[in-house]
Order: structure tokens, then C-alpha cells, then sequence
């Protein structure tokens, strides 16, 4: 790579992306984790950052973190929803949510979590989601769980669904 050429690169905006994966139980419940590093009391899906430094594709880091953070190594399934977020004080990410399919018995009695991330983890009824989560995460949940029913993926930015103008 020629030094104006990284330049270019060096100069380019930045963003963040993360993949994380939606598990459910045979009752249509679904798998969340207590992360022990938030200030808020926010749980989440499992998942987290893609490493891109290390080639990492969206696919295989949610494979890794749910690997990581719960012990099972699920492959994901059809991508559910793309979330552009941006706030204030962090560049813009990117989310991305896989089918994580319908867990076993045997599967969600192997869970094993990261203790140095996570405190715990539960099955929720889909209906508490606000109850457990931020107002984004929550909006990603309900828009997989609509994308799982229409049988197609939902685009969204900052956790709405996208229009003509955004």
C-alpha cells in the first residue's frame, strides 16, 4: 500500500459494527444475557463486535460471541435486521441480527456464559422486551421478530424502520 494511498484510507469516516444472533425456545420465548459491564441495567442478545481488523465477517462474529458468551456454537441463520444507529459522543454502527432458530432442551441446558461479560441469562416473552432492553435494542427485536413472520429482512436506522428519506 503506497503511504498516499493508507492516507486516503487513515482519512476515511469510521463505524462500528456488531452482530449478535435472536435464539428462541419452543414456546417462543427468547434468550438474553445481563452484560455486568453496563451502568444502565440493560440486557441484550447475545452477541457483539465484529472484529474487521481480523477479516471477521458479520456471520462469523456472531458465531464467535455467542460461542463466547454462552457456549453454544449455533451457525447463524438468514440475516433478520440491519440497523444504522448514530448518537451523540461515537460514530455511526452498524447492527446486524441473525436467526439464532429454536433452542433444544439439551442446547439451553448447556449454556455456559462468559462470566467476565455476562452475570446472567433468561428466556423472556417477547412482550417484555421494553421491560429488558434499551429503547434500540428493543425496536431491533420487534423488527426481527416481524422479519422472522414476513420472511424477509427488515432495514432499519436507529431502530426504525427505514423510509424514502432516511
Amino acid at each position: 500500500m503506497t503511504t498516499d494511498f493508507a492516507s486516503y484510507i487513515a482519512s476515511l469516516p469510521r463505524i462500528l459494527a456488531g452482530a449478535s444472533m435472536l435464539f428462541r425456545s419452543a414456546d417462543g420465548r427468547i434468550l438474553i444475557v445481563e452484560p455486568n459491564y453496563r451502568d444502565d441495567g440493560t440486557w441484550t442478545l447475545p452477541g457483539g463486535t465484529i472484529e474487521s481488523d481480523q477479516d471477521e465477517t458479520p456471520r462469523q462474529g456472531a458465531r464467535r460471541e455467542t460461542l463466547e458468551e454462552i457456549g453454544l456454537d449455533v451457525a447463524p441463520g438468514a440475516l433478520l435486521v440491519l440497523d444504522w444507529s448514530s448518537g451523540p459522543g461515537r460514530p455511526p454502527s452498524v447492527s446486524f441480527l441473525y436467526d439464532g432458530g429454536v433452542l433444544s432442551d439439551e442446547q439451553l441446558a448447556a449454556v455456559r456464559l462468559q462470566e467476565s461479560e455476562l452475570d446472567s441469562w433468561r428466556l423472556i416473552d417477547p412482550a417484555e422486551a421494553d421491560r429488558y432492553f434499551s429503547p434500540g435494542q428493543a425496536g431491533r427485536i420487534r423488527a426481527a421478530l416481524a422479519a422472522l413472520a414476513a420472511g424477509r429482512p427488515a432495514e432499519l436506522v436507529d431502530s426504525h424502520p427505514v423510509t424514502e428519506d432516511r
